[in-house]
This record gives C-alpha cells, sequence and structure tokens, in this order.
C-alpha cells in the first residue's frame, strides 16, 4: 500500500476567513468540507474554495506547521506557502 503524503491546506470560507488544517487526502478533505463534514469552523462558515497546499514529511511535521501558520496573521499565513 502506498503511504499518502501529508500535507497542511489553506481553504477560504464564503465569508472570506481562512481555515488551515491538516489532511493526507485532500480530494476527501475537500469534498467533506464541501458537505459540511469536514469541521464545525467550515460547515457554520460554509466552504468556497482551497487556496494552497504544502507538503510535509510526516504528520507530524504536518501538525507543527499548521500551529506556526494559525499563530500567523491573516496577511502573513500564505506567504508560507511559497
Amino acid at each position: 500500500m502506498l503511504k499518502k503524503q501529508w500535507v497542511v491546506y489553506i481553504l477560504e470560507c464564503l465569508d472570506g476567513s481562512y481555515y488551515t488544517g491538516i489532511t493526507n487526502d485532500i480530494d476527501k478533505r475537500m469534498e467533506m468540507h464541501a458537505t459540511g463534514k469536514g469541521s464545525k469552523y467550515v460547515a457554520s462558515k460554509g466552504f468556497s474554495h482551497l487556496i494552497a497546499t504544502k507538503e510535509c514529511r510526516d504528520k507530524s511535521d504536518a501538525c507543527k506547521e499548521e500551529w506556526a501558520i494559525k499563530q500567523l496573521p491573516r496577511n502573513e499565513k500564505l506567504a508560507q506557502f511559497n
């Protein structure tokens, strides 16, 4: 079985807010967000679209990267994906 790559991602909600999360199956996770089952935050705000993804070595690194991004002000979050 092929090991899936862990990624940290940012999506935009319908109200313009950002949501940052991690997954090892980005397509399935976006489908969950689109149907309101991905997270309470996105379900309450509405899913608009995926903005950016960043590959990580493993789940631990993805969690650390997610935490670091969540500490940043909104205008600096996307700079972490360049």
